[in-house]
């Protein structure tokens, strides 16, 4: 959702698409290329060839889908490798994928439909809809509008509040989230400085419910899936049927390439930030359906949301800064966030794009809308990130005649082997001091306790079988144990293993050597931001 990273990569999430390295890749391969004319020659033939090569070459690739709409026709949809090491099963082109992030384009599309009804407007205010909405301070609650909710520029800090639904299964509810805003500390001024967020397109899915009456995920299922055809795609996981061939995430535990359980919303939230499962060929007619400005059907006589609210979402919200090298080929000048999709120029084209990321799963959606042109690719491996950026560039070059010279997956080889050889040393020479601490004696009272966060709840430091342990209340997956690094600072080694997100724990104790507090960060500087543990701030309420 996730999708995200810096969610990672000045292209999330996405945002939360760069904090990772194989995001930080896709930035490198973005600056090596300059458009020019198209090549309208490019065939499906090609496309399962390049695919075939690219899954070849780079490794801990499970599955993938693929789908390219040119000129208001699908022209290649396919899927490749398995849904899951466990069952064999081969992905096709209708294996529904967690799209993650690319949901946020249907968020912002449901509340197009709505305005086009005139049930709502862009400009209304939130709490016109949502009285018990609150932020941080007055004047924003009073002026925060609905393209607020969608355009990442609340003045909050990039992925704020997301450990209400990272890790997933957790027991927060709707009224947690709208009553979390108002906890947190701003980063920067309303509306002056886009931070990538979750929590508020969860707030978007709230007020569409409010006004059309019915849930999030009903609504998309009947306004949006349903009427575009959408067979194997749902607004929730729980809405495919049984018998669907649904990917399977995978990620590595413990240096083992392993099937994970595929990601649930939180029951009592929406989906409304990265909730949508989707297969290739649904994502084709989504595609087409955008650069065909809202229209779909035989004839293209049906409408499902007008011109105006595409240009609407497809409008730069919010400027993101862009970095300008004058010695680079490729021209881009503008940067930045829409509704529900990010907004560049491509060498005097406009490039509409997301991506998403969920533990084990990515996706990818390009738009080239004058040269109707769309790209989308769904991948369920931790570590085959970098397959999208190397297809979605490499199609770039053939579609756009690009001619870099450039031999792409030779490229993706030699840089997934960089990758491989990168260690963490910061976050294994922690490790290492906490081994070497493990026969040091603690006086445990000094930390046992319940502690309580305005907007994350409360947890609680136990003694379990001589060790100090942490668990969280409204988020259960948020447990483990804890181990003495330094001073009064513990690091906790969580259950939870889908992603890389163990944490320190870090004391303050009064005059009478009793903790009162605890701060919180992540231990990897590679931690995926929706880990937000910086913004807790724990106090004792009750002492044992």
């Amino acid at each position: 959702m996730k999708d995200s990273n810096t969610h990672k990569y000045l292209i999330i999430n996405t945002l939360k698409d760069s904090l990772h390295l194989k995001h930080y890749v896709l930035c490198l391969l973005f600056l090596v290329f300059t458009l020019t004319p198209v090549n309208a020659q490019m065939r499906s033939s090609q496309i399962d060839s390049l695919v075939r090569k690219a899954m070849e070459t780079i490794d801990n690739t499970v599955g993938f889908s693929i789908g390219v709409v040119k000129n208001g026709e699908i022209l290649h949809a396919k899927g490749y490798g398995l849904t899951s090491i466990n069952t064999n099963k081969k992905v096709t082109v209708n294996t529904p994928f967690g799209i993650a992030s690319n949901t946020k384009a249907f968020t912002s599309a449901a509340l197009s439909i709505l305005v086009d009804q005139g049930k709502l407007h862009w400009e209304d205010k939130v709490i016109d809809h949502i009285p018990e909405f609150k932020m941080y301070n007055e004047y924003v609650t009073n002026h925060f509008n609905i393209q607020d909710l969608l355009t990442h520029r609340s003045g909050l800090g990039l992925g704020v509040g997301d450990l209400m639904i990272f890790p997933n299964d957790s027991n927060f509810t709707m009224d947690d989230v709208i009553n979390s805003f108002q906890h947190f500390t701003p980063t920067s001024a309303f509306r002056t400085k886009f931070d990538y967020d979750n929590l508020l397109y969860l707030v978007a899915g709230e007020l569409t419910a409010r006004v059309s009456g019915q849930s999030w995920e009903s609504f998309v299922d009947e306004q949006i899936i349903k009427p575009l055809g959408m067979k194997n795609s749902s607004a929730s996981f729980s809405g495919l049927s049984n018998d669907e061939n649904v990917a399977v995430p995978h990620a590595y535990i413990d240096h083992s390439l392993v099937a994970l359980e595929n990601n649930n919303i939180p029951q009592k939230m929406n989906g409304a930030a990265g909730g949508i499962w989707s297969s290739a060929s649904d994502m084709c007619t989504w595609m087409l359906t955008q650069l065909h400005k809202g229209k779909y059907g035989v004839d293209l006589n049906t409408t499902l949301f007008s011109e105006q609210q595409q240009q609407e979402m497809w409008e730069m919200h919010t400027p993101m800064h862009k970095q300008s090298d004058p010695n680079s080929p490729f021209k881009s000048h503008f940067y930045g966030y829409g509704l529900g999709w990010f907004v560049s120029d491509f060498n005097g084209y406009l490039k509409i794009e997301h991506t998403g990321l969920i533990a084990g799963m990515a996706s990818e959606v390009i738009l080239i809308p004058e040269l109707d042109l769309g790209i989308v690719l769904l991948n369920n491996s931790e570590k085959s990130g970098m397959l999208n950026g190397l297809i979605s560039y490499a199609l770039l070059d053939e579609f756009l005649n690009l001619q870099t010279g450039i031999n792409w997956i030779e490229m993706a080889s030699g840089m997934q082997q960089q990758q491989s050889s990168m260690i963490d040393t910061e976050t294994e020479a922690i490790w290492q001091q906490i081994n070497s601490n493990k026969n040091t004696k603690i006086n445990k009272e000094k930390y046992v306790g319940v502690y309580e966060d305005q907007w994350f709840g409360k947890v609680e430091i136990f003694d379990k079988k001589g060790d100090l342990w942490f668990k969280s209340y409204k988020s259960p997956r948020l447990n483990g144990k804890m181990s003495y690094y330094k001073d009064h600072t513990f690091a906790i080694q969580w259950e939870y293993q889908d992603m890389n997100a163990d944490a320190f724990a870090i004391f303050s104790l009064d005059e009478n050597d009793k903790s009162q507090s605890i701060k919180m960060k992540g231990i990897s500087r590679f931690i995926d931001f929706s880990f937000d543990f910086q913004d807790l701030h724990l106090h004792r309420i009750i002492k044992k």
